[in-house]
């Protein structure tokens, strides 16, 4: 395997700096692939993939682990500079070869067309912009290319979606990285022009009480063969 070509770039090169929240995140994340059941959603939603794939968002780089082999290539897109370190240390750890590089989900540092799959991984929560977020998904991906999704959003009943939009507009995001808890996922997805495949809700965690994050949804979409 080759290790990756990226490395932690200058200062400058950092569209988002959240290094409470990246700390924060490292053992929350760790913790949840066993106890929370997302290691298990992370073999559900990488099954099958193959050739070169982009994937937007990656964090500390726990989906690498998770790819198979038929992938040729992952390239892994992560803004937040600790996080990105510790990306780099599981890409040296992978079955399949990653290369972790710097980059803001609304301007992709790659060409068009150059991947087979993309994959969304509880990422469109915090993009600035998730309209143009998923522009540039549609534009790195081939006509026909896959995109995978696990992603988390608006759900429950009427108390719970209040509670969530009380919290985007007031401590969440600034506490958790940009994170939104009341977005729409699939919807975002349909307007940006894919085709939407089979998906299902899931939670976080599988078990125990309904948390106003805990509202998922893992899927299947594509770039249209053909654009309208």
């Amino acid at each position: 395997m080759a290790p990756p070509s990226a490395r932690p770039r200058a200062q400058s090169r950092d569209t988002v700096h959240h290094p409470l929240f990246a700390r924060a995140y490292e053992r929350i994340s760790v913790a949840a692939e066993t106890r929370g059941g997302v290691g298990a959603i992370r073999d559900r939603l990488l099954a099958g993939l193959s050739g070169r794939v982009i994937e937007i968002g990656a964090g500390n780089g726990l989906n690498f682990a998770h790819y198979p082999r038929t992938v040729s290539e992952v390239v892994a897109i992560e803004p937040e500079r600790r996080l990105r370190r510790l990306a780099v240390d599981e890409a040296l750890r992978a079955d399949v070869p990653v290369d972790v590089a710097p980059g803001a989900a609304e301007a992709l540092p790659v060409k068009s067309e150059a991947f087979d799959a993309a994959v969304l991984s509880l990422v469109l929560c915090s993009v600035r912009d998730v309209a143009r977020a998923l522009a540039e998904v549609r534009r790195v991906l081939r006509p026909g290319g896959t995109l995978r999704f696990f992603e988390h959003g608006a759900g429950g009943g009427p108390a719970m979606r209040y509670v969530q939009r009380a919290l985007d507009r007031t401590v969440w995001p600034p506490l958790m990285g940009g994170c939104h808890l009341s977005r729409d996922p699939v919807g975002a997805l349909r307007a940006a022009g894919f085709e939407l495949g089979p998906y299902r809700v899931a939670f976080m965690p599988e078990q125990g009480p309904r948390l106003p994050m805990s509202y998922c949804v893992l899927g299947t979409a594509w770039r249209p063969e053909r654009e309208e």
